[in-house]
């Protein structure tokens, strides 16, 4: 449950604070991050970040935008630099496929941080025409949306 805040003349939530990690910040962990921040972005600070940052990928960029998520916009991000900042995070959620967890990175972070693995194939990895890495990067962005809104609904 949240709690409120007197910060000078305003009231503010004090939201938990969720970082989202892959290896390379490009796919899974955006979607992750979009639709946290778009179905409860008034309980949680979301951001994502990767152990080697990569360069967005472009079709997921546009099947997000098919569900009306523009991240055209995003950057991938360091999982480093966060932890330089002295960033601190209530939820890591790695969101790399099982058969890469020994290369999806752990924030280092507190005890307190509570840490969660939701594996999903890598949209990378997929073979195939444009339609078929689509399809299957569809199926990647819906299962996403469906963990995550079961883990709002846990909360």
């Amino acid at each position: 449950m949240s709690r409120c805040i007197l910060k000078g003349d305003t009231f503010s939530m004090d939201k938990k604070k969720v970082l989202f990690v892959c290896v390379h910040n490009s796919a899974r962990s955006q979607m992750a991050e979009a639709f946290l921040k778009q179905m409860a972005g008034d309980r949680f600070e979301v951001e994502s970040a990767g152990l080697e940052p990569g360069k967005l990928n472009p079709t997921v960029v546009e099947v997000m935008k098919e569900v009306g998520i523009d991240i055209s916009q995003n950057k991938t991000k360091s999982v480093f630099d966060f932890y330089k900042q002295g960033k601190r995070y209530d939820y890591v959620v790695t969101v790399c496929a099982e058969s890469q967890a020994e290369k999806c990175p752990i924030f280092p972070g507190t005890a307190v941080t509570q840490r969660m693995h939701w594996g999903f194939d890598d949209p990378s990895s997929f073979q195939g025409g444009q339609d078929e890495r689509m399809k299957k990067i569809r199926q990647v962005r819906d299962k996403i949306k469906r963990r995550i809104m079961e883990w709002i609904n846990e909360r």
